[in-house]
């Protein structure tokens, strides 16, 4: 294969460089380089580069070509481009960035109608979930929370921070021992083990496999009053009432806000409550198209909080308090990120590079657009009222 095959030649470079820095001109925050084989290099922005992109083939100097988000984290996953330095800084440019993939979009809408609502959940969370649980605990805490934490400060451990926010979700639910809680998305057992330990009996719903694995081991294991069923929470039918559901980093897999508040009301006892958390869009489906190939595929959406509050207005729960936790979730996903790094070298050992990079990739942009109000995120406490009209 001739060197003119495999590279571009200077003049395809300076070319794709020059429409590179017109395009970016006066929208570049964070200075950085561009560094091709042979040495060369450009810069862009003002003042030393705290990060460079390192483009090792045509496929990679080929993606930054098109100023297409995808396309670039593509590359990167696929090993034609690296990143040296800023992590943050480099996740930052995608408001540069085009995302416009209309059909990714259309099919993401229209699956749930065509495959039925139900398949559609099972099939985009074992997309995510059902692979090695020991991937995820290497980046997140003892706690195994994969939600967000509510900091004192900015330098708090984050296991400290996760379990003052399993403290604070059983407290706001008035929860003692012998109480019955459904935890909706069990996952690695956070808030199940958590409050069983204090003697409240929860019924862990999931629909991973793995989840369930890990859970059908860590509660007898732990002799927790607890059990875990593998059922959607939209069809769970239990024999009595529950006194309170914790719903912990799941309503993002719950777009239908009111048949989720039509089910709340169903499964809840007068007076019991409801605790989520979630990470949320000023836009019910807004999405970056990586996110939704490579990460949440399927009819994940980010929690709206002005849709869910709009339709609870429409029902009898009430909604008793709602807290801004952007600031936690920035703190939260940069601490698993900078855990995820350290982790590099087992991860890439023992589920390869591109998962590595897959997960860099997310972790520091939703870092990134926490910190830059791109994102959002919530903690709501709400009520079935002791006696319904």
């Amino acid at each position: 294969m001739s060197t003119n095959t495999t590279f571009a030649s200077s003049t395809t470079q300076d070319a794709i460089l020059k429409r590179i820095q017109k395009h970016l001109a006066d929208k570049v925050e964070t200075p950085f380089g561009i560094r091709l084989w042979g040495d060369r290099a450009y810069r862009f922005g003002q003042g030393e580069p705290k990060v460079d992109i390192l483009v090792h083939d045509r496929k990679g100097l080929a993606a930054l070509s098109r100023l297409d988000e995808v396309s670039i984290c593509e590359a990167y996953m696929a090993g034609s481009l690296d990143v040296v330095g800023d992590m943050l800084g480099f996740v930052s440019l995608r408001g540069t960035l085009s995302d416009s993939h209309p059909l990714h979009y259309l099919w993401r809408r229209l699956a749930p109608w065509v495959m039925g609502r139900i398949p559609t959940n099972r099939q985009a969370i074992a997309s995510h979930y059902d692979f090695d649980n020991a991937f995820y605990l290497l980046f997140m805490d003892q706690t195994r929370c994969y939600s967000q934490a509510v900091f004192a400060h900015d330098e708090e451990a984050l296991e400290t921070a996760q379990r003052r926010k399993l403290d604070f979700a059983i407290d706001a639910c008035h929860l003692k021992s012998g109480d019955r809680v459904l935890d909706v998305g069990g996952g690695w057992g956070s808030f199940t083990e958590h409050a069983g330990r204090r003697g409240i009996q929860v019924t862990s719903l999931t629909i991973s496999r793995q989840s369930e694995a890990f859970l059908a081991d860590l509660i007898p294991r732990a002799k927790l009053p607890c059990r875990v069923l593998n059922q959607d929470f939209l069809v769970h039918t239990p024999a009595e009432s529950y006194d309170a559901i914790a719903i912990l980093g799941v309503m993002e897999h719950l777009p239908d806000y009111p048949a989720v508040l039509k089910q709340f009301q169903y499964l809840l006892k007068p007076g019991g409550r409801v605790y989520l958390d979630a990470s949320a869009f000023r836009e019910k489906y807004v999405k970056p198209t990586f996110v939704s190939r490579y990460v949440f595929p399927g009819d994940h959406s980010y929690f709206c909080l002005h849709d869910f509050l709009a339709a609870a207005a429409k029902t009898q729960m009430d909604v008793l308090e709602v807290y801004n936790d952007r600031h936690n979730y920035y703190l939260t996903c940069k601490a698993w990120a900078e855990n995820l790094e350290a982790a590099r070298d087992e991860i890439i050992r023992r589920w390869g590079d591109a998962l590595y990079r897959r997960f860099r990739l997310y972790l520091w942009g939703s870092a990134s657009a926490f910190l830059n109000r791109g994102m959002e995120a919530y903690r709501v406490i709400l009520e079935k009222p002791l006696e319904m009209a």
